[in-house]
């Protein structure tokens, strides 16, 4: 299979405060894990520079303007209790908007089979109107609204297995029987919503949340029981991945201990459907994962599975 894998070094440019979990250095060990020599064959491509006009498809205008004008000229600015925004945050957010609609584009016209997003800001908690849980702009949203009115397709699945609750996403396509947002995450844990009965107006939102040390088992039995058939039923014409890889053992937010050859597993029973479904097109967009070993085990995981099958 040919995957596409799109970043940007304009990524590195959101800026967060000393200590932060979300940060440059994220991007750097996931760029050093695929120069090993498996990765020869991996499709890289500066991801290209997207515009407003993509978070519109989404976000509303005053919001999206909020957010440009709440720039700094030098160091940071908090605009929510965990969110900052730097002199270089607007330019990050639109590499990561451009590699998602740019990763759809390819994989709708069959050009690649897949395609992994390595970018951030992340995006699953930002809701509609309100920047939250490290994001500006829901780039797993984006790009399914991208791939439904730029190309046209019906029906968009999201997975997201971050293991924070992509509460953004969910308000976003609450009343939207287009899009299936498939959740697996850790509860009680930020940012308190993705309960079971939250299944949205047309039980088209799917939240399987997992408690506290659940582990590998537990977690994939949820996968095989809760998430998979209800993927497949739905029939997608595109599954993107809403890629966080803070369920890692390693991780110092969360506690549900997986390891990367649960990723492994994951990626490729998402394969597995979207070969049946959507003719294999599969777009992955990074989200969280903060333990930098973790973090870059995983995704050489992940994309390793992605190439391979």
């Amino acid at each position: 299979m040919t995957t596409l894998y799109l970043s940007h070094p304009e990524c590195l440019d959101h800026q967060t405060l000393l200590g932060h979990p979300e940060r440059a250095d994220r991007l750097t060990v996931i760029e050093r894990a695929l120069e090993e020599e498996t990765f020869c064959n991996l499709l890289r491509e500066a991801a290209p520079r997207g515009d407003e006009t993509l978070a519109l498809r989404v976000h509303p205008e005053d919001y999206v303007r909020d957010i440009y004008e709440a720039l700094p000229q030098e160091g940071t600015v908090s605009i929510a209790d965990d969110t900052v925004l730097s002199p270089g945050s607007w330019n990050a957010a639109m590499r990561a908007l451009g590699a998602c609609s740019y990763a759809v584009d390819e994989v709708v016209a069959r050009k690649v089979d897949n395609a992994f997003c390595a970018i951030r800001p992340p995006g699953h908690h930002a809701e509609l109107a309100k920047p939250m849980g490290f994001c500006l702009f829901n780039n797993a949203a984006v790009a399914a609204r991208y791939a439904q009115q730029h190309h046209g397709l019906e029906r968009v699945a999201i997975f997201d297995w971050d293991v924070h609750h992509g509460n953004g996403t969910q308000d976003i396509f609450w009343a939207d029987k287009s899009v299936l947002y498939l959740s697996t995450h850790e509860m009680p844990l930020f940012p308190g919503t993705g309960a079971a009965r939250e299944t949205g107006e047309h039980d088209t939102i799917v939240n399987v949340p997992l408690q506290a040390g659940d582990g590998s088992a537990i977690f994939r039995e949820a996968l095989e029981v809760c998430v998979l058939p209800r993927l497949e039923a739905f029939s997608p014409d595109l599954i993107i991945i809403s890629a966080g890889f803070d369920a890692h053992w390693r991780d110092p937010l969360a506690n549900i201990n997986l390891t990367e050859a649960d990723f492994v597993h994951t990626t490729r029973a998402v394969l597995n459907v979207a070969s049946r479904r959507c003719g294999g097109r599969v777009v992955s967009i990074l989200e969280g994962g903060y333990d930098l070993v973790g973090l870059s085990r995983s995704v050489a995981a992940h994309v390793s599975t992605l190439m391979h099958g």
